[in-house]
């Protein structure tokens, strides 16, 4: 087996990160595989195709038709090689170790790598990062795109099931970065697509968590609350990354948009979901907004202690700040100096220790 591998890639106006994500493929481009770089233009009216132009090894245009899959999939049946590694242009490779992916190539030729992705956004005063995996490596004879949004990798025999591996492919996911104003145009254009295929399938759930997820990255709370727990009116697997996505997002939903006690129903799915700090710390949050501060106590420690964190800071500063709080609410300014001051540079904790240092103790 040749260790070749072409990466792939669909574009249209995105010269704000294209030459931050080509040129981090070609720096880490040394190893036991040579990488090609195809980028497919869907109709660019800024700097894009000049841009690719500089570092792909392929630059094509396709005609958009509302289709992310169709788009990709015509990257990958215009890659020079069989091993394909889609990326996102917001998506800027950090890790890339090109010897252990050759080894893995070869054990698993049939099945689907996950890549790493941090995707960044902004959180807590600070550049919050939530680390999820998604399957993008794999070779084109078993695998091609489906659906036309959020698309993803299904077997051409078997259809969406299949094997799947993680390979050691790290990268950080910019696009989530930005004012409402400027994310406003993907969410339009993101809820354009899915509604049309909810039109199609009323009873998917997964449609409902995307859409929900789409009206967050706006910050319209009562909208993505919404269609969350229209999500949540399904049979889904506890277990699916996705659905633990959006269990966290719909509590930050009912806190945003003043359901304090709605969100206490989360205790009945309390044993399916407290296997991470994330929960944990949402938990806390919300027995928080619900006065039960000794309730609260226990999850943000249980989020400490717990190493499964997807979110950074769940099992470290954010627990710890919480802690400081509830000692602050409870009057004890001493100990909650001593949490606060234990979150390091988080900007939150920070500004109590500034707050509090100025108070008679």
């Amino acid at each position: 087996m040749p260790d070749t591998i072409s990466v792939c890639m669909i574009a249209k106006n995105e010269e704000k990160y294209l030459e931050k994500c080509l040129t981090a493929i070609r720096s880490h481009a040394a190893g036991a595989v040579e990488l090609e770089i195809v980028v497919v233009d869907t109709g660019s009216t800024d700097r894009t195709k000049e841009i690719a132009a500089r570092y792909a090894d392929k630059v094509l245009d396709f005609k958009w038709v509302n289709d992310f899959s169709a788009a990709r999939n015509y990257a990958v049946s215009q890659a020079g090689h069989d091993y394909i590694l889609s990326l996102d242009c917001d998506e800027i490779i950090t890790q890339l170790d090109l010897d252990r992916l050759s080894i893995l190539m070869r054990q698993h030729p049939e099945a689907v790598g996950r890549i790493a992705i941090d995707n960044h956004y902004f959180s807590n005063q600070t550049d919050t990062v939530y680390r999820d995996r998604l399957g993008r490596f794999f070779h084109r004879g078993f695998f091609r795109f489906e659906a036309p949004i959020h698309e993803q990798v299904v077997h051409k025999n078997t259809g969406s099931r299949y094997e799947s591996y993680d390979v050691p492919i790290l990268v950080d996911h910019v696009g989530y970065l930005g004012s409402i104003e400027t994310l406003r145009p993907k969410v339009e254009r993101n809820n354009t697509l899915l509604f049309r295929e909810l039109e199609k399938d009323r009873e998917n759930p997964y449609l409902y968590f995307q859409i929900g997820q789409s009206y967050n990255m706006i910050y319209d709370y009562e909208n993505s609350y919404r269609y969350y727990k229209e999500a949540l009116n399904y049979d889904v697997d506890p277990e699916e990354e996705w659905v633990q996505m959006m269990i966290i997002a719909y509590a930050n939903a009912l806190l945003h948009t003043g359901r304090t006690e709605d969100a206490l129903q989360l205790e009945a799915v309390y044993d399916a979901f407290a296997t991470t700090a994330d929960f944990l710390c949402m938990m806390g949050r919300i027995y928080l907004a619900n006065g039960q501060y000794v309730k609260a106590m226990m999850e943000f420690v249980k989020a400490i202690h717990c190493p499964v964190a997807r979110e950074n800071g769940t099992n470290s500063f954010i627990p710890t700040y919480n802690i400081g709080l509830i000692n602050e609410m409870m009057g004890d300014v001493p100990t909650a100096l001593m949490h606060y001051r234990n979150c390091g540079d988080f900007p939150m904790a920070l500004e109590k220790v500034r707050k509090l240092e100025n108070q008679p103790l």
